[in-house]
């Protein structure tokens, strides 16, 4: 299907959804229906809406709708699925934005009540401080979701079939297409069960019995008793007793064909905190694959199997050269990790499995920075892998599970298989210890032939696998993928037991039709995506997902995923010729897609190929901008200073007059203007502050640059960043000098993130070139006082050339924390990191600094950027309202045994960026500062804190 598919929304059906839902919960402009269609898969179906649910009675709202109206509904929450299973050409309902709840359930956190929402990754970080985890563990764990997780059944490196979601789910809260919600922790589902849905019960009881006879429970056991979610999970007939029971476990792997988990109690497992890690290499792929039923007797949590190009395609990022070795012809590796709950029991595991398997000892590792290195190798596969493949090509990955034994002689057929039928060898990787191989191929569905060679190559993949006893689908669902072949590996008992749950629970086929089970032979050869060749900045992207819960404007508007994909979708259309439709797609992107991205480069951190859609973003900025507006900022390079000092009176007059003498005219002008031009001020802002100052040092020991934004916005009790560093600094015994010039000098960053290119570049000569002579010519270091400004003058170095040396004082200061004598220190601060210095690596540095001043530092679990970005918090203060909604929930919250109080009870409120502080600070109802400011007070003997300020 075409990117640009437009299917209108009948009328009828549109209105009721209005009526029922609100206008903003259902959207179905081109550019919605378009960005919100992708996900992980090679599928593509345009949905006629896309639906923002708020909660489980919205569900069953809408599923009585599309009961009336033969209409089907699609259950999406990460978009990560790999099989088509989140893929929807009629209702799309938007499961993630309203069902972000998590509660301990118990002191231990032995279990967790989760709403589908909610990432892996941000429920392990919450767990981690119990010693607890998710027993599931899938590498895209940065974006998937818990709702995503238990209707796939996904399992991951470490978790087998031992702690997979089957295994530790506890109880659920399901809704089905009745519109029936049924808790099957209460302690009368049973009965409840029975009472709403009593042909259901009916039916799960004689299925129960009909699959505990003696033949279909041998094979039901032989079929899961290894990774597989292929059809649905028909082991839960035998393992429960209770109808209820079974109907929960049914719905874990059913992926939403069956009914909505609106939330999951899961039981969590032990963390075990002592850890051992190595990257195995060796001559081929056999030898590695051969060397797995050994190496897993031994015991070892992980065993995952990289092959020659998915250590090639490794390489070519700069960041993976310390922990790989030198290339080697054929090569494949295997990523080893024993896990234990004593350092004396690791011990003697890794030496254990040495001795038996002559392998070196020193080749394992606990250092976490080599751990953490190794395992960025193997998390980010698939999308490094697929990112590598031609623009315009498709990546398909496939998820088969054999017996271990058989995995060398699977691997070596499987790579025939693909060169025979699609020319090529896959690419091999996956979680050998269970027998599970991912497999990457690409192709182009532009070509005629396409359709054919999938046909020749899915058929036989499909008979490899079953003829070695192994599952079609061990992890990554169904899917529309391998939907056809169900009964295949099943055979037609199994399959029409399966079909007919299937009819039960959704008598009128509303639930995700095609996913799982189907009528349509050549289902998996339908609805290919294709993807047209846009920009070299985003081409490589693969619609992973894995940036979307770092972007600022996940919540808002659109994350940089769906900000690709508009760009895609434009481009399909204009090559479709459908140039109207072009248009309005570019047309209605303005405020979705440049206005309220932050341009932070967020995404670049967890994108496994390091695609920062700011920079898209930033050209579609530059290409949209008047001459007037350019001629402007040019000018304002040009006359920096004045430019700095005037902004500060405003800001200052702002905070002195009555609010509405400053509001009106300036909601007036950004009616007149727009609102990406003029600012709206509000009463928490600050005043401005005093201007930078030179200072002159015949024999310097670095070069300090304060930021202009210090200027700009000032301190409320009159103190300056500027004069703290330069204390701390003293103390420390590093004598600074501040260039005459330093009023006029900017790291360049407004005109980069606004796309005014020849006023970054008279800012970028000026402020480099002054910097090189103060440093005689990079003698010294650069030290800057904001984080976002340090990495904007790295920048500006890079452009020119310039050999400097550019420090953040975070980290300058950190370094030489341990000459300073101990500190009076309050009893609990809390900290912001910021987009800039998680980029720079200085967030541990940060959080030091802060321990310096205060006994207990929180960072908060949900912080994250929190979309000032500059001005943006000015232009757009719901982009900053939205990017912080889950900390100012989580702050002030009961929260798992620990209350952190309202947000003003704490004693210091820190970070080290002025415009970030005044984002968060604004959020919270409280003044944030640079910890240095904190840091000289400390110093001084002056106060120690600085209790918040009630808003006006």
């Amino acid at each position: 299907m075409r990117r640009s598919s437009t299917t209108p929304l009948p009328s009828d059906l549109a209105e009721e959804l209005t009526r029922l839902l609100g206008r903003a919960r259902v959207r179905t402009s081109p550019l919605d229906r378009a960005t919100t269609a992708v996900d992980a898969s090679h599928f593509l179906l345009t949905p006629q809406a896309s639906l923002v649910a708020a909660d489980a009675s919205q569900v069953a709202t809408i599923l009585g709708v599309a009961t009336r109206h033969r209409t089907s509904v699609t259950f999406r929450a990460g978009g990560t699925s790999l099989s088509g299973q989140a893929q929807s050409s009629a209702l799309l309902v938007d499961v993630r934005r309203g069902f972000r709840s998590m509660e301990l359930l118990d002191e231990g956190a032995r279990r967790v009540r989760l709403g589908p929402g909610m990432t892996v990754r941000e429920v392990n970080s919450r767990l981690a401080r119990h010693g607890r985890k998710l027993g599931p563990d899938p590498a895209s764990e940065v974006a998937c979701t818990v709702g995503g997780v238990v209707a796939n059944n996904s399992s991951g490196m470490t978790c087998g079939v031992e702690q997979n979601s089957y295994r530790t789910v506890d109880s659920m809260v399901v809704v089905l297409a009745s519109g029936t919600v049924l808790d099957t922790g209460a302690p009368d589902a049973d009965a409840q069960l029975a009472a709403d849905e009593p042909a259901l019960h009916s039916l799960l009881v004689s299925l129960s019995a009909q699959a505990r006879r003696a033949d279909l429970a041998q094979e039901i056991g032989r079929q899961f008793a290894r990774k597989n979610t292929m059809g649905y999970g028909l082991n839960a007939l035998v393992d429960h007793d209770s109808p209820a029971k079974a109907l929960e476990h049914l719905m874990v792997g059913s992926e939403g064909t069956l009914g909505f988990i609106a939330s999951v109690v899961m039981n969590t497992v032990p963390l075990l905190p002592h850890v051992s890690t190595a990257l195995l290499t060796f001559g081929s792929l056999h030898e590695a694959t051969a060397v797995v039923p050994h190496l897993r007797q031994t015991g070892p949590a992980v065993i995952e199997l990289l092959d020659e190009t998915s250590l090639a395609v490794c390489r070519t990022d700069p960041a993976h050269a310390a922990v790989l070795p030198g290339a080697r012809h054929g090569e494949a590796a295997l990523l080893v990790e024993f896990q234990s709950p004593s350092p004396d029991r690791l011990d003697s595991d890794v030496a254990d499995a040495c001795d038996q398997l002559g392998l070196a000892r020193a080749e394992f590792s606990s250092d976490a920075r080599r751990r953490s290195g190794l395992w960025a190798l193997r998390k980010g596969l698939y999308a490094k892998v697929a990112g590598a493949r031609d623009s315009g090509t498709t990546a398909l990955l496939e998820d088969i599970a054999v017996p271990v034994p058989s995995l060398a002689q699977v691997c070596s057929d499987l790579t025939q298989l693909c060169r025979d039928r699609l020319g090529a060898a896959p690419v091999i990787f996956g979680h050998a210890k269970d027998g599970n191989l991912h497999f990457l191929v690409t192709e182009d569905f532009r070509t005629a032939d396409a359709v054919s060679r999938q046909r020749e190559f899915t058929e036989g993949l499909v008979q490899l696998v079953l003829d070695a006893a192994g599952t079609l689908k061990a992890e990554h669902g169904t899917g529309r993928i391998m939907a056809p072949f169900v009964e295949r590996q099943y055979g037609p008992e199994l399959y029409t037991m399966m079909r007919s749950l299937k009819q039960a629970l959704d008598p009128a086929g509303i639930l995700n039709p095609g996913a799982v089970i189907t009528d349509d032979p050549d289902l998996h050869l339908r609805d290919f995506k294709t993807t047209p060749t846009v920009q070299s900045e985003v081409d490589r992207c693969v619609e992973c997902g894995y940036c979307e819960p770092v972007c600022p404007s996940e919540f808002l508007t659109l994350t940089p995923r769906q900000r690709i994909v508009a760009q895609r979708a434009i481009v399909d259309a204009d090559e479709a010729g459908d140039h109207e439709l072009a248009d309005r797609l570019r047309r209605d992107q303005t405020y979705p897609v440049t206005e309220t991205c932050a341009v932070d480069g967020m995404c670049a951190t967890t994108c496994p190929v390091g695609i920062n859609t700011g920079d898209l973003v930033r050209r579609l900025r530059r290409e949209s901008q008047t001459p007037l507006t350019g001629a402007g900022w040019h000018v304002a390079a040009h006359a920096w200073g004045p430019f700095t000092r005037l902004s500060s009176m405003g800001m200052t007059a702002a905070d002195r007059l009555p609010t509405p003498v400053v509001t009106t005219p300036l909601a007036l002008g950004r009616r007149l203007l727009g609102d990406d031009t003029v600012p709206q001020l509000s009463a928490e802002l600050p005043p401005g502050g005093v201007g930078r100052r030179p200072r002159p040092s015949s024999r310097p020991d670095a070069v300090y640059l304060p930021s202009c934004v210090q200027t700009m916005f000032g301190q409320r009790d009159g103190s300056t960043l500027q004069s703290a560093v330069e204390s701390v600094l003293s103390r420390l015994g590093v004598q600074v000098l501040v260039p005459d010039e330093v009023e006029s000098l900017c790291c360049a960053t407004p005109w980069k993130s606004k796309g005014h290119r020849r006023g970054q570049q008279v800012m970028d000569d000026r402020v480099t070139g002054v910097l090189e002579r103060a440093t005689q010519g990079g003698e010294l270091v650069v030290i800057s006082d904001a984080a976002s400004c340090t990495e904007g003058l790295r920048i500006a170095a890079g452009a020119v050339g310039a050999r400097l040396t550019i420090v953040d004082v975070v980290e300058f200061v950190a370094d030489r924390a341990t000459s300073l004598p101990p500190l009076p220190r309050v009893a609990r601060a809390l900290l912001h990191p910021t987009c800039a210095t998680t980029q720079l690596g200085l967030d541990v540095q940060l959080r030091s600094l802060a321990a310096l001043v205060a006994d207990d530092v929180v960072v908060p679990d949900a912080w994250r950027c929190c979309g000032f970005a500059g001005d943006r918090g000015l232009l757009h203060p719901e982009l900053t309202q939205a990017a912080t909604r889950d900390m100012v929930e989580e702050v002030g919250r009961q929260d798992e045994g620990h209350r952190h109080g309202s947000a003003h009870d704490f004693d210091l409120y820190l970070s080290a960026n002025r415009t970030c502080e005044l984002g968060v600070g604004r959020a919270l109802g409280v003044e944030y500062e640079h910890v240095l400011l904190a840091l000289d007070r400390a110093l001084s003997g002056r106060p120690r804190a600085r209790k918040p300020r009630p808003r006006r």
